[in-house]
């Protein structure tokens, strides 16, 4: 049975998957500078035999054809990327790179993936289908290496009829994954906010226009975009996690700069709130006599998972781990870059148990700590080659 050979499959390439994710981890490469990994990536490839191409400069496109006729392509997508963060684990993989690591798993991805293109060139005789490897640059870095790749052609020729991707996460214990149908994670956009005012002796209120007090009644006044100019069925976030005023205990300055993010789950009230919180913040300045210059960058749109085919991609992966092993995900309102093929194209993003709490490995991502219980390495590769054998048809 399919299963029983991608089980086995899956155990002979276990140990060429640790040791793969352990190079990866060590030698980590920040956002768009990927040169080595996807150096690495191509060489593995090339001795599998499964031809490559590079896009996107420092990202990669392979294909496996099955040797049975069919028109059906499947694509599966990998992020490289690493994050300026200084790992502080103690672990003989530890990155070589001092301010670089690989905080959110895509080691992980990229060497499962890896491990999935093994499993899937020993069945090519046995397959129906294409199956397009996509290993991806600047997942953590705006544009996002997702939007670039797509620009570039990486949904065409052939053309897939769906992408599956999977994602570490810590809160699931390795040997579980989770699935959710539907709007999964949120859009997320950058907001820089300049207060303008005039300083002066914090004595002499009377003469100064104070910036740090308008910002403070911009700040309040903007929730009100989430608390009451929103739909409540749509989830929204808006937070600000810097504010700078660099006066002093008696010196009231001249400007205040704000940073912050809007998450959102509609990208037409996405629009609306971008309009609503730049008119109303620069109202309130006007309002107190000072000035505000509010910019928006727009980041990734939100994402969503096509409903049939996450609920056979749940399916088959209990199946294959069984029902006990596949578990219900929540609305995420952190942002992935995968978002943008879920709005070009059937998508279905996943979630990766590599949680362990008796071995201490429960750090979330995005920490110097983070870690995974290597046993998921099994599971990743096997279960993605499943997943995507049994979606086209085999």
């Amino acid at each position: 049975m399919l299963k029983e050979k991608i089980h086995h499959l899956a155990n002979i390439i276990y140990h060429d998957v640790v040791k793969n994710r352990r190079h990866l981890h060590a030698n980590p490469e920040l956002s768009f500078h990927e040169y080595q990994t996807v150096a690495f990536v191509a060489a593995k490839l090339d001795e599998l035999g499964i031809p490559h191409q590079k896009m996107a400069d420092t990202g990669l496109v392979a294909l496996i054809k099955g040797d049975k006729p069919s028109d059906a392509v499947v694509a599966l997508r990998a992020d490289m990327d690493a994050l300026p963060i200084l790992e502080t684990n103690t672990v003989p993989y530890k990155s070589k790179i001092e301010g670089v690591m690989h905080a959110c798993g895509h080691d992980v991805h990229t060497s499962s993936l890896l491990g999935t293109a093994k499993i899937l060139s020993e069945l090519k005789s046995e397959f129906a289908g294409t199956v397009k490897f996509i290993f991806q640059p600047g997942e953590e870095k705006l544009p996002g290496g997702a939007s670039l790749m797509i620009k570039e052609g990486v949904l065409e020729n052939p053309k897939p009829e769906a992408i599956m991707g999977q994602h570490v996460m810590p809160l699931i214990e390795t040997g579980k994954v989770g699935f959710r149908a539907g709007k999964y994670m949120a859009s997320a956009d950058e907001i820089y906010v300049t207060v303008r005012g005039k300083g002066g002796h914090g004595a002499q209120p009377q003469q100064n226009i104070d910036p740090i007090v308008i910002a403070s009644h911009i700040i309040i006044a903007l929730q009100q975009i989430v608390s009451r100019a929103a739909d409540p069925r749509i989830p929204s976030v808006l937070s600000f996690g810097k504010v700078v005023a660099n006066g002093a205990t008696n010196v009231i300055p001249n400007e205040v700069y704000l940073e912050g993010t809007f998450r959102t789950m509609d990208e037409a009230w996405r629009k609306q709130a971008h309009t609503q919180m730049k008119k109303m913040a620069e109202g309130i300045a006007e309002a107190m006599g000072g000035t505000c210059t509010f910019n928006i960058i727009a980041g990734y749109p939100f994402l969503v998972n096509e409903e049939k085919l996450t609920q056979q991609a749940r399916t088959y992966a209990e199946e294959y781990l069984g029902k006990e092993n596949v578990v219900d995900l929540d609305i995420w309102m952190a942002a992935e870059d995968f978002a943008y093929y879920s709005q070009v194209t059937d998508a279905c993003f996943y979630r990766l148990g590599t949680g362990n709490e008796a071995l201490g490995i429960t750090s979330a991502v995005h920490t110097s700590t983070f870690n995974i219980d290597e046993k998921a390495l099994n599971l990743s590769t096997g279960l993605m080659a499943y997943i995507t054998l049994r979606r086209l048809g085999n």
